[in-house]
């Protein structure tokens, strides 16, 4: 493998991360906040990439426009199934093997309802042509570069939010332990809807920048639900920003392995990651906690 072709699949690396970062983050948020590890947070980032390509192709919707209705109705998708199942479960304090079967389900549903009304063929954005940029000899996709200053400005954005906003420390407390965040007047129940907003909105961004550098496809959400799972093992589980750093060093290490092991067993290597990070470290690279 010559310096060139490194060079291009730690690019092809960054970009691929940066799209599981936005979504990792979401998953980790709900387990940090909800203790829900749900498996059907890969198949709510595919809704996103259909909404987002909905509006784009069917309205003829500007495409960063496009992202934002396709956000705005998986947080709406995320919000009913927080009414219609979640909350239930947890009044009825569902275990977490209760809660990872239904999310499973939840995830068939929702593959097997896109697949009922857009088909299983793959679907692409209405996107103008644009040229690929060369830096240093090599070529680099324009969506690419466009993938990861959106995440970058999607991650800025949430640590602001997190940080320095009250539902942000509202977050961490209820994070942290819901019992006394709620005796010390904490609305829980707002924090768990804005829970569901900001995962609905990240991941649904990734799907929709997913898309722009690959095909929209009812299983794309499903394929990266593994290394979602493996980045926030591998960050420290309820800590977005190890999330973020543990999707980057996934995104590298699978596109760097395709030499050596070849496309198809990008998902191996997510998996063999998980494996040794539970086995050697199982609280993660980072502490988990917000």
């Amino acid at each position: 493998m010559d310096l060139q072709q490194t060079a291009q699949l730690f690019v092809n690396g960054i970009a691929v991360g940066s799209v599981i970062a936005l979504a990792a983050v979401g998953l980790t948020l709900t387990y940090g906040i909800l203790r829900l590890s749900n498996f059907a947070h890969g198949d709510f980032m595919t809704l996103g990439a259909y909404f987002t390509w909905l509006a784009n192709t069917a309205a003829g919707i500007n495409i960063w426009l496009s992202m934002m209705l396709g956000a705005i109705g998986t947080v709406a998708a995320m919000l009913l199934s927080e009414k219609i199942i979640w909350s239930p479960m947890r009044d009825r304090r569902a275990t977490s093997t209760t809660l990872i079967i239904i999310s499973i389900g939840l995830a068939l549903f929702i593959r097997n309802g896109i697949i009922f009304i857009w088909g299983g063929s793959n679907q692409s954005y209405a996107l103008p042509v644009v040229s690929a940029i060369e830096f240093f000899g090599i070529r680099i996709a324009f969506y690419r570069i466009l993938v990861v200053i959106l995440a970058i400005l999607a991650i800025v954005a949430l640590h602001l939010l997190l940080q320095n906003t009250k539902i942000g420390k509202a977050m961490r407390a209820v994070a942290d332990n819901v019992d006394l965040a709620r005796v010390t007047g904490i609305n829980v129940e707002r924090v768990v809807i804005w829970t569901w907003v900001i995962a609905g909105s990240l991941t649904a961004l990734g799907g929709g920048m997913y898309g722009l550098i690959t095909a929209v496809r009812p299983n794309m959400g499903w394929f990266l639900i593994l290394p979602m799972f493996a980045s926030v093992i591998l960050g420290g589980i309820g800590n977005p920003y190890g999330a973020i750093a543990g999707a980057l060093i996934i995104g590298l290490v699978q596109e760097l392995s395709v030499p050596f092991l070849g496309s198809e067993y990008k998902l191996g290597v997510a998996l063999l990651m998980m494996i040794v990070v539970l086995l050697i470290r199982p609280q993660g690279l980072f502490k988990g906690t917000l």
